[in-house]
């Protein structure tokens, strides 16, 4: 087991204790349009989002998957980290947090809707096949607006099914996405900061039954939440889902830092393959997952 694989859990877990003793902040305010009075914004509250939905995959891997970013009130920003190129994979996903100043979170609202997503641009759909659809999620002054745009990534310049004006649109919209993530984008850590890692006060484990068909032989982990697999997480015979928090969550946490994504989980005699999802802020439970499928 490598350093770099554990770093950042084992910092996590140091952090629990101190962020489930802090309440939540109150409000924030931000500036939400040029000319706009600041906005106030409670400080869990999503301002800015971007994940993924949809597409062919996995049950239990399209209900885990992760928003790419999410941005708070209080100028949190939440994304994925660098993965790790090893197999099998770490159990626990990089998050990391970095804080971003009021102005730069009213630069991205602003950037935002010019780019198109304020439900005024047509984007399309394009004629492609089980690709998954980027969604975003904005906060302003008249409420949130979410806007789906199929296949954003997946559907290139040349993609059947689209206008000269959607495919523009698209282009536009994918340079904004790539600006985010730019030293010198509106998502850039504050001077001084720096990201840490995202310690969650809740976490859901997306249970299915354990088969070990490559032969990994990894080894078995006691789970010391709720019994497994929990209740069924969107209809049909899909996975389970529990969700962990205290005690538990800390045992978790420290275990997890130890062993792969591949590792068994044993509960109530039974052996089960968990998918942990940290809970973002806005999130409470497993039902919240559900709509990523």
């Amino acid at each position: 087991m490598t350093n770099s694989r554990l770093r950042w859990t084992a910092s996590a877990v140091s952090l629990l204790l101190l962020v489930t003793a802090c309440g939540p902040q109150d409000e924030v305010a931000n500036a939400d349009g040029p000319g706009q009075p600041a906005a106030s914004h409670p400080a869990d509250a999503v301002v800015f989002q971007m994940t993924s939905v949809g597409g062919f995959g996995m049950p239990s891997a399209l209900a885990g998957r992760i928003p790419s970013i999410s941005v708070y009130g209080d100028g949190r920003v939440i994304s994925q980290g660098p993965t790790i190129l090893i197999y099998p994979g770490p159990a626990l996903p990089n998050l990391q947090v970095h804080p971003i100043a009021p102005e730069d979170v009213s630069t991205l609202l602003e950037s935002a809707r010019a780019a198109g997503v304020d439900g005024a641009v047509d984007f399309g759909t394009p004629a492609l096949a089980d690709a998954p659809t980027t969604r975003f999620t904005v906060r302003g002054p008249n409420g949130t607006e979410q806007i789906d745009v199929p296949a954003l990534t997946e559907a290139g310049d040349d993609a059947p099914g689209l206008t000269a004006d959607q495919r523009a649109a698209r282009t536009q919209l994918r340079a904004f996405v790539t600006s985010l993530t730019g030293d010198s984008g509106p998502l850039a850590p504050t001077k001084g900061d720096s990201a840490q890692p995202y310690v969650p006060t809740t976490l859901a484990g997306i249970a299915e039954p354990y088969t070990d068909e490559e032969g990994l032989g990894q080894p078995e982990v006691a789970w010391p939440g709720p019994t497994l697999p929990g209740e069924p997480l969107g209809t049909g015979n899909g996975p389970g889902c529990v969700t962990v928090t205290g005690d538990a969550l800390r045992t978790l946490l420290a275990d997890a830092a130890e062993i792969t994504a591949a590792a068994p989980w044993t509960s109530d005699g039974k052996s089960w393959t968990v998918q942990l999802r940290p809970l973002l802020p806005e999130e409470t439970s497993c039902g919240d997952l559900v709509a990523n499928g």
